[in-house]
């Protein structure tokens, strides 16, 4: 990676080219609607840039001093060349400069690569929810994984 990776927050102007990343790359991607209600109830949505291009987008909810990773994405053809673990540092150290203590998420169990990447960074299973995702044969469970934000 030649290119300067930079961030801004996301705006609704943004969201044409967020929706078409997220349908490129999910089986079942949130839609516009989802993104600017979460622009619209506060939450924090983020740009990737490499170079001029976007390659990623990511969205976090604050609650006290919770944080819950909502949605992280990567452009397919940008994925595997560690711009998941920029883009994840990235939110993490959002949610730490809100006073954050500890972030959620939850990850589909088939995705192998996501549940890679959060373990890497140092998030840990904590729990399962039972058909929380849809999926092309019904509903897939969930791994629930946390992360301590403090020093």
């Amino acid at each position: 990676m030649t290119d300067a990776l930079t961030f801004r927050p996301m705006r609704e102007a943004d969201l044409d080219t967020v929706v078409a990343i997220e349908f490129a790359a999910f089986s079942h991607p949130w839609t516009r609607g989802i993104f600017a209600d979460c622009l619209k109830s506060g939450y924090q949505g983020w740009l990737m840039f490499l170079g001029e291009q976007q390659v990623g987008h990511g969205v976090i909810s604050r609650v006290l001093d919770e944080a819950h990773l909502l949605n992280i994405t990567v452009k397919p053809e940008n994925q595997g060349r560690g711009l998941g673990l920029a883009l994840l540092s990235h939110l993490m150290q959002c949610a730490q400069e809100q006073d954050c203590q500890t972030c959620y998420l939850e990850v589909r169990e088939s995705n192998a690569a996501a549940y890679r990447l959060y373990e890497r960074f140092g998030f840990n299973e904590i729990g399962r929810r039972r058909d929380y995702y849809p999926s092309s044969d019904g509903r897939e469970d969930a791994l629930v994984m946390a992360y301590m934000l403090l020093d």
